[in-house]
C-alpha cells in the first residue's frame, strides 16, 4: 500500500485509538480539561471522545476524508489548552512525566500538518476519482 494511502489511514487509527481511550481511562483525561471550561471534565472527556471517534471515521472514508481530516487539524489546535493544562500540573511531578507533558506541547504542530497533508491528498485524489467516474 502506498504511503498516500496509509497515512490517512494511520491518522484515523491514531483518532480512533485516542477516542477509545477516552472512554477506557476517563479519569486520565478528565485531570487534564482546563479548569476554565464550564461544566464537568468528564463531560469534556466523552465529548471529546466522540470528537475523534467521528473524526476518525471522516478521515477513513474516503469521501469525507478532506473535510475531516480539515477538521482534525482544527480539533488537534482547540486540544492544546488541555495539554497546557497538563504540562502546568506536571511541572513538579518526577523527570520523566514532566518531559512527556511538556514533550506533547511541540507535538501538536506536526500533528496539525499531517491533518493538512491529508486533507490536501484527499483533494487531489478526489479530483482524480471525479475524473475518472466521468471517462
Amino acid at each position: 500500500m502506498p504511503r498516500s494511502e496509509r497515512s490517512p489511514l494511520l491518522l484515523a487509527g491514531l483518532l480512533a485509538g485516542m477516542g477509545v481511550a477516552h472512554f477506557a481511562a476517563p479519569r486520565t483525561f478528565d485531570a487534564i480539561i482546563p479548569r476554565a471550561l464550564p461544566g464537568s471534565p468528564r463531560t469534556w472527556t466523552y465529548a471529546s471522545g466522540v470528537a475523534e471517534l467521528a473524526l476518525a471515521a471522516g478521515v477513513a472514508l474516503p469521501r469525507t476524508r478532506k473535510a475531516a481530516a480539515l477538521a482534525t487539524g482544527a480539533f488537534f489546535v482547540g486540544v492544546f489548552p488541555a495539554n497546557v493544562q497538563m504540562a502546568l500540573d506536571w511541572r513538579h511531578r518526577p523527570a520523566p512525566l514532566k518531559a512527556a507533558a511538556f514533550g506533547r506541547l511541540p507535538l501538536q504542530v506536526p500533528l496539525v500538518l499531517w491533518a493538512r497533508s491529508v486533507a490536501g491528498a484527499a483533494r487531489r485524489g478526489g479530483v482524480a476519482q471525479d475524473m475518472e467516474g466521468r471517462s
